[in-house]
């Protein structure tokens, strides 16, 4: 080691846009870096834009809604390039002097790392880099992430960030460390192995009221509208043993009932993965609940899943359906049949989940899409006995469907990641328009 201890400062920035709500969302990917700086030694603190439970902030119930809730938002002007959209514009999280007065609090760190998510939300990531600079002149600044990893060159141009990490984490997050620092520390885990490694570090939250758990990661479907391949081209998966040791830490140091299956595939290789996983949780005992905002694939949900689920505690189902026109759907993935749909169902409503527990994303606003294949698919959805869940499509570099999302649009997605909000149905010749969204908003809901 080459000098003391550094201190690194972790930062979930603000959310720029004209709608956000917290359905289970964290920065896993932060977080996990942070588990893995502190068991090498480095000293990590953590300060999250988004908390919705900030002290300066009104007191609620951080265990209402199983842990979702509202964020605070407070108006804020619409980026130039969007001022032909009829919505009004927020910034999510904290209010900019809380943040500020937070970072003064804290000694000078060394270095400070931002993570990003939807590459639309780069402006909340400006300004949260603009905060930390305007405070920390001298600190080097990374940017990580999904937006720094999809629009690479953007972010390296216009985020303000000293370095815009582009490979995973895992791979050079300890080199960077020595180049910005000069602290030197020997891998302390297999990066190609899960089980080694540290648990993410949610304890740095001041208000943990839910559990991500990442029990695999990647995905081997390809489907045209999902990154999940460039980001993550391996499919891993930790051992079922793993998982619930790291179910039961949670919940018995810290309390939690509530777990999110983060996965993009956690039901794939079922016999030697979930179903390992579910047994032991329902031979635990423990009183808990899991909900799969990231949606499960239908497939593989048969009488054993399904018992198995409804048996471990899961509470919120979300099946990645994305469109019920099963005869033309060849194009955007080969992930479930009209046959396998319907088991599923039948299955899920055979092990005792209520219609209000399970909904089907569909896939809404997606190229030359017509509005009637939605309608259909939603009317599908409701006469099969679940809840439709419509998921605004957006366009995303280095997907197999962004040619014909760019060709598609009334503005040029390639140039700007700002025209890739789902928010404003990209996607479309036509202005957007509050009509086709309450009208889907009506047929979901009755």
């Amino acid at each position: 080691m080459t000098r003391d201890t550094p201190q690194i400062l972790l930062i979930n920035p603000w959310i720029h846009d004209f709608a956000a709500y917290d359905f289970w969302a964290k920065p896993m990917g932060l977080l996990s870096i942070g588990g893995i700086l502190r068991s090498h030694g480095i000293s990590v603190s953590y300060i999250d834009c988004l908390n919705r439970f900030h002290p300066r902030s009104a007191k609620s119930d951080p265990w209402a809604r199983n842990g979702r809730g509202p964020y605070l938002k407070s108006r804020i002007s619409k980026p130039a390039a969007l001022h032909d959209v009829p919505r009004r514009f927020s910034r999510y999280g904290i209010k900019p002097q809380w943040f500020k007065a937070d970072l003064l609090d804290l000694a000078r760190p060394d270095l400070v790392l931002v993570t990003s998510l939807m590459t639309y939300w780069y402006p909340g990531i400006q300004e949260t880099i603009a905060t930390v600079r305007s405070v920390f002149p001298q600190t080097p600044i990374i940017l990580g992430g999904i937006y720094a990893r999809l629009c690479h060159d953007h972010a390296r141009i216009h985020s303000g960030a000293d370095h815009v990490a582009f490979e995973k984490a895992e791979n050079e997050l300890l080199s960077l460390v020595q180049k910005f620092t000069g602290y030197s520390a020997g891998l302390t885990f297999d990066p190609a192995d899960l089980d080694s490694y540290p648990y993410p570090a949610l304890d740095l939250q001041a208000t943990i009221n839910y559990i991500p758990l990442l029990t695999t990661r990647g995905c081997p479907f390809d489907c045209a509208y999902c990154a999940s391949r460039f980001l993550e081209p391996r499919h891993l998966q930790r051992s079922p043993e793993s998982v619930i040791e790291e179910i039961k830490f949670w919940h018995l140091k810290h309390g939690i009932k509530d777990f999110v299956i983060y996965d993009d595939a956690f039901l794939v290789d079922a016999n030697r993965h979930a179903i390992p996983i579910l047994e032991g949780i329902c031979r635990s005992g423990l009183n808990i609940r899991f909900h799969t905002p990231n949606a499960l694939h239908i497939r593989e949900i048969d009488s054993t899943t399904a018992r198995l689920m409804y048996e471990a505690g899961f509470d919120t189902l979300r099946l990645g359906l994305e469109t019920a026109d099963f005869d033309h759907r060849q194009t955007l993935d080969i992930k479930v049949s009209q046959t396998e749909f319907k088991r599923a169902v039948k299955c899920l409503a055979e092990a005792g989940f209520r219609k209000d527990q399970v909904g089907a994303y569909l896939l809404v606003g997606l190229p030359d899409q017509k509005i009637s294949s939605v309608e259909e698919s939603i009317k599908t959805v409701i006469d099969s006995g679940i809840t439709p869940v419509p998921a605004y499509y957006t366009p995303i570099p280095n997907t197999v469907l962004w040619p014909r999302a760019v060709a598609a649009s009334r503005y040029d997605l390639a140039a700007d990641p700002i025209y890739t909000n789902n928010a404003i149905i990209p996607c479309s010749k036509q202005p957007f328009s509050w009509e086709m969204v309450t009208r889907l908003k009506k047929l979901t809901t009755g």
